[in-house]
């Protein structure tokens, strides 16, 4: 288990939707000190939060950042993108950007501070994943978030002899800037980010934040046509 009173925590894409959420619910639970991070810094500054400029693809601002944070006992790796590329049609730059950011940057990041939390005395690492990690969408989003994770995977057994505990956080669709041409049920950012720490605190390996996410989940066992209904056509 992880105390997230008198922790100093690091959330990337800390200025507005889960982020923004996830810093505030850290303050509400004592956490020491809580660095929230953007590619432009002043994105952050009315948190409360130390702000810190990063961009999660930018091994130098990578570095940057852990360079000013040596404290840091627990990394939220929350910062993603969805370009909404097409396989077929889009150019690649625009396929590989999703994987970018969202598998790439979360590996930099959790490779630049797993060191730091290491040298505090061990600590934690949470992964935003998505339910999207479960279920293809057609676009490159979700084989990141599938990509994700299985790093996170990986990467909770190769960290738990250093004494970082991982945990996985999946989500469906949530009330924020990224889903808001969406027209399906979201969960509020504020419910997911309670969710996300109450599973830090208690230690769990993953955390499903919602109906629909424990749904898709519960599917992966069963015949495919359960999960995409176009194949019944």
């Amino acid at each position: 288990m992880t105390a997230i009173k008198g922790a100093t925590v690091l959330v990337t894409g800390g200025g507005r939707g889960i982020g923004r959420m996830l810093v505030e619910e850290l303050h509400a639970r004592g956490a020491g000190k809580v660095y929230a991070t953007a590619r432009d810094s002043r994105t952050v500054a009315r948190t409360g939060a130390v702000p810190l400029g990063l961009e999660v693809t930018d091994p130098a601002s990578v570095a940057a950042a852990a360079e000013q944070a040596q404290d840091v006992t627990i990394l939220i790796n929350n910062a993603g993108a969805s370009a909404g590329a097409s396989y077929l049609n889009s150019p690649m730059e625009e396929v590989r950007r999703d994987l970018e950011t969202n598998f790439y940057g979360p590996l930099l990041v959790t490779r630049a501070f797993a060191p730091i939390i290491e040298r505090q005395g061990g600590g934690h690492i949470l992964n935003v994943h998505s339910a999207l990690s479960w279920l293809a969408d057609g676009t490159p989003y979700s084989a990141s978030k599938a990509a994700l994770w299985s790093q996170t995977n990986s990467l909770r057994l190769e960290l738990r002899p250093r004494g970082i505990a991982v945990t996985g956080l999946h989500v469906a669709y949530v009330d924020t800037d990224m889903a808001s041409g969406v027209d399906a049920p979201k969960a509020d950012p504020r419910d997911v980010a309670v969710a996300a720490l109450d599973g830090v605190e208690a230690g769990a390996h993953e955390v499903l934040a919602d109906d629909t996410t424990r749904w898709v989940k519960s599917q992966l066992s069963g015949d495919l046509e359960d999960l995409y209904a176009q194949l019944k056509q």
